[in-house]
């Protein structure tokens, strides 16, 4: 361990295996000045709490159902809306379980999964990754990678599902793979004709996220519809890459995401025309602006 001398500043090396229960006096060389050392405290590590539950998720609706489901299993809910906030309440409360939303804004659920998993604080939480699937006829099927997490559940499935997963990995029961009820068609080796000009195969990955609808910050967080169409979007894109993670980080390295993935791109535009009004849409091109802002996010990952 290394002090420092009150009087002359000195730094001292002190080697803690010689130093008594009581402390141990130590003559400063350069000043002469005596010292008693004690042994530094030991800090106890702290434990998760397995009372506490961490729901991280950008819906406030879906962040109530599933807290009146565990309030009603005695535990305690910790709520978050973004991913920063998740890892900041994460560390702070110590909860023994995270339901986290994959498409969380700031940071990306699986990404705050991964950061989690690999800290020494929280890399014993138990982790459940919720995806909020937009067509779960197409994608019935566990995703590739769970980005270290214990388990996933579909936005859909959780006021069915949740309880029984939180009870099964308490008690260590590994989770039974879902039998696909329907395949997912494979991506398009190019993208298709139809498709709106921008996603042109040849168009390059952005090196800047797209910039935000030309209104103030203040009017944009107001606006619940803009917000229900950026959380829309990041639904789309995370689905895509959760399904699909090899394969999408392999186009990004590639920079022929449009190309590969144009079937799913447009498909996913059309839910998104579908449940975004055209007055909304007219104010900023949210589903671009999402799926751009993932690539240069992955990207930057990627060559890290």
């Amino acid at each position: 361990m290394v002090v420092v001398c009150p009087k002359c500043k000195t730094r001292l090396k002190v080697d803690e295996t010689k130093l008594s229960p009581q402390g141990s006096r130590f003559k400063c060389p350069k000043c002469s000045t005596v010292l008693l050392i004690k042994k530094p405290a030991v800090q106890e590590k702290k434990s998760l709490d397995n009372r506490k539950i961490l729901v991280a998720h950008s819906s406030g609706s879906v962040v109530q159902n599933i807290k009146t489901l565990l309030a009603g299993e005695g535990y305690t809910v910790i709520t978050s809306a973004d991913g920063i906030d998740t890892m900041v309440r994460a560390l702070k409360e110590l909860p023994a379980f995270g339901i986290i939303e994959v498409a969380l804004p700031k940071i990306y659920g699986f990404e705050v999964c991964k950061k989690l998993k690999s800290r020494s604080e929280t890399k014993d939480m138990k982790l459940i990754l919720v995806p909020s699937i937009y067509d779960k006829t197409k994608y019935r099927r566990e995703p590739v990678s769970l980005y270290g997490a214990d388990d996933y559940i579909e936005e859909h499935d959780l006021s069915v599902r949740l309880i029984e997963a939180i009870n099964r990995i308490k008690s260590g029961v590994p989770a039974e793979p879902e039998k696909s009820e329907t395949e997912p068609q494979p991506a398009a080796s190019k993208a298709p004709a139809s498709r709106p000009a921008e996603w042109d195969a040849a168009a390059p990955i952005r090196e800047e996220p797209v910039a935000p609808p030309t209104r103030s910050t203040a009017d944009v967080m107001t606006d619940e519809s803009i917000e229900k169409a950026r959380r829309l979007s990041r639904t789309i894109i995370n689905d895509i890459y959760l399904y699909n993670s090899a394969k999408v980080d392999e186009a990004v390295r590639r920079g022929d995401f449009y190309a590969v993935f144009g079937s799913e791109v447009k498909e996913g535009f059309k839910l998104y025309e579908s449940r975004i009004p055209q007055e909304t849409r007219k104010k900023a091109d949210f589903y671009r602006e999402a799926i751009d802002n993932f690539l240069v996010a992955k990207k930057k990952s990627l060559s890290q």
